[in-house]
């Protein structure tokens, strides 16, 4: 199973769980690291990876760390989520791993905020080695949390547009768009009624129910700024919130609205399956990841695939090419006693320009570093190239590590179904409530 199905399927929903996993952890062990990392020992690796190819990949990184350093000995754990990393170092003990890599990234003002993770700064700062010239600028940004860097990118996510050529040419559609209103236009035009109250397909799907049209993704090409520097909800005094969110609603009535729209989103197949509405001719345009041209490929559909960024707003174009980071993250929990011998590793697998390239060829996600990026013995298809640009943009953007992981973005996700909808009908006072509930929800956590 791809890291990024259940990266879409626990990053909200395991904020909740991670409240028991960072108190658990707060103060059970030192942060500082005593061992001798140059003496024969052996440390446990915690991954959420579980496809044979992926498995097969975290076996031939590990086995290039030990041909480093053979003295330091790798037990790997396969799909571990984050409830059972939390049983694991409430309960401590020799078993308890000693690195874990998560697909949470909305969970790391957590990790960091709780001690549950230890600062890597100083072994960055010992090691000589710099995140800001290191990792791409989205990356490195949600991988701390207020001044502490408590996880490192291992691996990334990066989100475009892909289309169908084929129907582009028929509709005379010279190339993809490049913002929003051109999307909204190119998605009429693509979109084919099947009488009073249904579809033959749709020019995008854009309800946030739609698969990776969330309010997250979409919202990023705004690039708007979540938080003040006094760590107060943001999202009511930057227009880039409002902005997004009526360009999302404007475009749902423009299709059909959402109640038919939804009504024909009841039809499609799995999001991880070979019967994607994509892949099946149901929607012209899907804002998706990286992972989504292999799968669209293996499931044969019939159509030349093209891949583009993400579309701007209208006053950015200057900004196209940019687009919306995520991905995978490691660190060490505070539980460890091998805590130099488990950075020795960390640092071999997310810092070494060949372990991550090799990785990023062996499992088809973004490499995290600049020099992976660049590296010649990268491998991917030539529409590929798309998704290394955007992650290598400076403009691309994150969303920001939070003291109560992602319940913000929840909050604000369910503002955008009752905006869409119609449920909520005045978007100021909308956002302006939404913004009093994120600064209770954080205030209550710290």
């Amino acid at each position: 199973m791809p890291a990024h199905r259940r990266r879409a399927a626990v990053t909200l929903a395991a904020t909740a769980s991670i409240a028991l996993f960072a108190s658990a952890c707060t103060g059970q062990s030192s942060s500082g690291a005593t061992d001798d990392a140059s003496k024969e020992t052996t440390i446990t690796f915690w991954h959420g990876w579980s496809a044979p190819s992926e498995v097969k990949a975290v076996k031939a990184a590990v086995a290039g760390f030990e041909k480093v350093h053979p003295n330091i000995h790798v037990k790997t754990v396969g799909n571990m989520n984050d409830d059972k990393i939390n049983q694991a170092l409430r309960a401590g003990g020799d078993k308890a791993p000693d690195v874990v890599s998560s697909f949470t990234t909305n969970n790391v003002g957590k990790f960091c905020s709780s001690g549950a993770f230890v600062d890597l700064g100083p072994f960055f700062k010992k090691a000589g080695i710099d995140p800001d010239t290191t990792f791409p600028k989205a990356m490195n940004e949600y991988t701390q949390f207020d001044g502490k860097r408590c996880t490192v990118p291992l691996l990334g996510d990066a989100y475009g547009l892909y289309y169908n050529k084929n129907l582009f040419k028929a509709a005379g559609i010279a190339q993809p768009p490049k913002t929003w209103s051109e999307f909204a236009a190119d998605a009429k035009k693509l979109t084919k009624t099947s009488g009073d109250d249904s579809y033959e397909r749709v020019g995008t799907m854009p309800t946030y129910h739609g698969y990776e049209f969330t309010t997250e993704h979409i919202l990023a090409q705004w690039s708007p700024t979540y938080f003040t520097a006094d760590g107060k909800s943001n999202i009511a005094k930057d227009p880039a919130f409002k902005a997004g969110l009526r360009m999302q609603k404007r475009l749902v009535d423009s299709l059909g609205g959402y109640r038919r729209l939804e009504k024909f989103r009841a039809t499609f197949g799995d999001e991880w399956g070979p019967k994607h509405p994509f892949t099946q001719g149901k929607v012209a345009m899907q804002v998706d990841g990286e992972w989504r041209l292999g799968m669209a490929e293996d499931a044969k559909p019939g159509f030349d695939i093209g891949v583009a960024p993400m579309p701007v707003p209208d006053d950015q174009v200057a900004d196209y090419g940019k687009g919306y980071i995520t991905g995978t993250i490691a660190g060490i929990p505070a539980t460890s006693t091998k805590k130099n011998a488990a950075w020795e590793f960390v640092k071999y697998l997310t810092t070494d320009t060949d372990a991550v390239v090799n990785f990023a060829n062996a499992i088809h996600n973004v490499p995290s570093t600049l020099a992976a990026l660049k590296s010649p013995k990268l491998k991917y298809d030539p529409r590929f190239k798309t998704f290394l640009d955007i992650a290598e943009n400076p403009k691309s953007t994150t969303t920001p590590a939070s003291a109560n992981g992602g319940s913000y973005l929840v909050t604000l996700q369910n503002l955008g179904y009752d905006y869409e909808k119609g449920k909520v009908t005045d978007l100021d006072k909308g956002l302006a409530d939404a913004a009093k509930q994120i600064d209770t929800d954080i205030a209550q956590a710290k």
